[in-house]
């Protein structure tokens, strides 16, 4: 465990080093944005401006339909490596315990993230259907 532990805290420290410039420098472009647009807009204009968002509207959510997308996806793939480990499994005699298990870990995880990025691409198509009839 002594290996991970110098690039790991050279990666934190590079990180926050980073980090704290980013900050600074959207800071200042923040800044520079705002100069901008008070030059421009003038008191009266606030009034026209600037209102509330309208709360009546239905806003419709994603976030469920993508995690529920991916969950189905992930259920599927553990389902489909169980039947690839079951096939490797009644095909033994071929291989020794070590290729088995490697075997049968990558069917695991290869299914998984198969699936569930099936799962992510299948809620972005039912996304993109819902708002292009929202749309109409």
């Amino acid at each position: 465990m002594d290996f991970i532990t110098v690039p790991l805290v050279v990666g934190f420290v590079c990180l926050g080093i980073y980090s704290l410039f980013e900050l600074f420098v959207r800071r200042k472009e923040r800044l520079l944005i705002i100069e901008k647009i008070s030059e421009r807009m003038d008191v009266t204009d606030f009034g026209k401006r600037l209102s509330l968002p309208s709360y009546g509207m239905p806003r419709f959510s994603f976030s469920s339909l993508k995690v529920g997308c991916l969950l189905i996806g992930i259920g599927l793939g553990i389902l489909v490596g169980f039947f690839c480990d079951l096939m490797v499994a009644a095909n033994r005699h071929s291989l020794d315990f070590r290729n088995e298990y490697e075997a049968a870990s990558a069917a695991y995880a290869a299914s998984v993230l198969l699936f569930g990025g099936l799962g992510l691409i299948v809620a972005f198509i039912i996304e993109t259907n819902m708002k292009r009839k929202e749309n109409k």
